[in-house]
């Protein structure tokens, strides 16, 4: 998965934490620093807020909190 992340987001950092506490592998993408990871982060999402998660199979969720990033990964678990 990649969560689309901008410096100083305090939802971002958030997001990123909580990952790395339940170990779940993923990539953090500065889209302040990469012009066309902000680009596809607003393709894919048809916003540009942050953080914006995109997992493999295409599934996106955008502009959340960890509590509603439990919930997506949990429900995905169901499936």
């Amino acid at each position: 998965m990649i969560v689309y992340v901008k410096p100083g987001c305090f939802w971002c950092s958030d997001a990123i934490a909580w990952l790395e506490s339940k170990d779940i592998a993923h990539k953090a993408v500065d889209v302040f620093a990469d012009r066309s990871a902000f680009d596809r982060m607003k393709q894919i999402s048809g916003q540009t807020k942050a953080p914006t998660l995109e997992m493999t199979d295409g599934e996106v969720l955008a502009d959340f909190d960890v509590r509603q990033l439990e919930r997506f990964l949990k429900a995905r678990e169901a499936r």
